[in-house]
């Protein structure tokens, strides 16, 4: 237990529990090999009140938007993001289902499977 530690006399558990606290408005991101996956919590949105968009070919935008002037959507949310480089744009797909919204941008260029490389690879270079 945390008073059994040196620092437990120091610290109680309300001071720790500050510092693991995860953000309302947090956006998770993680890498695979071929995309960047975006997710954010934004439960009692409508579908339609989400809006993703790409700037200048380098910001991720994600934000929640009223359909009409007389109504504002239950939950304000915008985050901007740069977007790794040598992505595909043009492929962007983004779903939301039971609250959460997940945006997949793919990468661009090639991508060499490792299965596929030699156990050894032998490089032969003139001397100048």
């Amino acid at each position: 237990p945390l008073q059994s530690h040196p620092l437990g006399t120091l610290l109680n558990a309300s001071m720790l529990l500050r510092y693991y606290h995860v953000p309302q408005n947090y956006v998770h991101w993680r890498e695979t090999p071929d995309s960047h996956v975006y997710s954010a919590d934004i439960p009692g949105v409508r579908k339609e009140e989400i809006k993703v968009e790409v700037e200048d070919s380098r910001y991720l935008i994600i934000r929640t938007e009223a359909l009409d002037e007389s109504s504002a959507p239950p939950r304000r949310f915008m985050r901007k993001f740069r977007l790794p480089g040598r992505v595909d744009v043009d492929g962007i797909s983004a779903g939301y289902e039971d609250g959460v919204l997940t945006i997949t941008v793919p990468r661009r260029g090639f991508h060499i499977d490792p299965a596929l490389l030699a156990d050894s690879l032998e490089v032969t270079a003139r001397a100048a």
